[in-house]
């Protein structure tokens, strides 16, 4: 693209847009052309990143658009639109379109879990292996019931957030890859397994599943989940289907990175669940109840309304505005 050429056949509009944006008052043709000449400069934004990404005229090009998109829709109402809209239907939206890659990763996990417990609950020489008779005991009688109350609840449940918040995105960013994910979930599985077996083999069974219950389901959950968007973005690299390679990329990218973000919000309940209900002193049946309401509330959130915008043609991806993806109408 030359692009001296390119802004000089179309400097005329941009003007004109910027002029519209500075007026205060306009009539109705002038709030039409308005619209006209946005959709215009937003694919000649368009045109100008993908065939020469100039900086300084995608700067300017943005910026314009940008004020034309806000006098058309007044910022401060798009910003709380926007922010409902991604509760509503864009984060639902995506966290719907993985659920079987979801579901598959969770059947292989807890596969993978019930396999690592079995086989130190079913071998002495296994547990001997991992820990010695000292801190076997330790472990089962001390450490596994005090790690939910040494510390301040509001630090614990902090501490717990950040650490899963930051797995699950690292999941989602570092999918492509295809290999950390797979990792993440066989590391975590394998470490909740070995730790059930050795509280099984010793009989503290209802001291794992007592504590691990309230906050486990809805936190390995989001862990699940998070592995498996970063496995399907991996798959979008794979087998893009009929878009090319790096918009499938990108595409699938900013909607799977909205999971994440959905992600981070599930995995501070669960936090809050892991620091204050986990170690309290309710009976045992109160805290499981409290954690499958939690879980319960958040498959409710996205089966529900993610069924219901994915249907209607919602895939979780950022608007068109801001991706830059504008259809043509340069005619």
């Amino acid at each position: 693209m030359d692009l001296e050429a390119f802004e000089a056949v179309h400097a005329g509009e941009w003007a004109e847009l910027d002029a519209l944006v500075k007026r205060r008052r306009l009539s109705g043709a002038e709030t039409d052309r308005l619209v006209t000449l946005y959709q215009r400069t937003a694919t000649h934004l368009s045109q100008v990143r993908s065939a020469a990404p100039d900086p300084t005229l995608v700067g300017r090009l943005s910026t314009l658009v940008a004020r034309a998109r806000g006098r058309l829709t007044g910022s401060g109402e798009s910003a709380w639109r926007d922010a409902a809209r991604f509760v509503t239907v864009s984060c639902p939206a995506a966290l719907y379109r993985i659920r079987w890659w979801t579901l598959g990763v969770t059947a292989a996990s807890l596969l993978v879990m019930v396999l690592a417990g079995w086989y130190v609950v079913s071998s002495p020489e296994v547990q001997a292996s991992l820990l010695s008779e000292a801190e076997t005991r330790q472990l089962v009688e001390v450490e596994f019931a005090n790690y939910y109350s040494e510390s301040p609840h509001a630090s614990f449940a902090a501490q717990v957030w950040t650490n899963n918040a930051w797995i699950a995105v690292q999941c989602v960013l570092f999918g492509v890859s295809g290999f950390w994910p797979v990792y993440v979930l066989v590391q975590n599985s394998i470490g909740v397994g070995f730790t059930g077996g050795i509280m099984v083999a010793n009989g503290r069974a209802d001291v794992f599943f007592g504590l691990i219950t309230p906050h486990g389901r809805l936190e390995l959950f989001a862990v699940f989940t998070a592995a498996a968007a970063g496995l399907k973005l991996f798959w979008a690299w794979i087998d893009p289907g009929p878009r090319p390679r790096l918009q499938a990329l990108a595409q699938e990218g900013r909607a799977l990175f909205t999971v994440a973000v959905g992600l981070v919000v599930a995995l501070a309940v669960s936090g809050v669940v892991e620091g204050f209900v986990t170690p309290s002193g309710l009976p045992t049946w109160a805290r499981i109840a409290i954690g499958a309401l939690a879980l319960g509330a958040w498959l409710t959130y996205w089966i529900v309304l993610g069924r219901r915008a994915v249907r209607a043609g919602e895939t979780g991806d950022l608007p068109e505005y801001l991706t830059g993806e504008y259809r043509d109408v340069t005619a």
